[in-house]
C-alpha cells in the first residue's frame, strides 16, 4: 500500500534549488520509500519527524501511518539540514 506524498512549501523551495540528478536520485528513493515507510524512515529524537538518507542528502517528513501520507518539511544537505 502506498503512501500519499505532500510537500511544504519549504521543501518544495529547496527541492528547486538542487541538481536535476540529486532531485531524481531523491524522488526515486521517496517513491519507494512510500511503499514501506517504516522500512526506509527513522524517526528524529525528541520530535514528530522521521528522516530519510539518500546519499549525502536529507529528508525530513512526518509520516503519517493513520492517514497514510508522508508530509516532506524539509530537504538539504546532510551538514545543513538539522540546524
Amino acid at each position: 500500500m502506498t503512501y500519499k506524498i505532500d510537500w511544504s512549501l519549504h521543501a518544495t523551495e529547496g527541492f528547486v534549488k538542487l541538481e536535476r540528478k540529486v532531485q531524481e536520485r531523491i524522488m526515486a528513493k521517496l517513491e519507494e520509500a512510500a511503499e514501506n515507510p517504516k522500512h526506509y524512515f527513522s524517526k528524529l529524537t525528541g520530535c514528530e519527524e522521521h528522516k530519510l538518507r539518500i546519499g549525502d542528502y536529507r529528508l525530513v517528513a512526518l509520516v503519517l501511518h493513520s492517514q497514510e501520507r508522508i508530509v516532506v518539511e524539509k530537504i538539504g544537505h546532510r551538514r545543513n539540514i538539522y540546524k
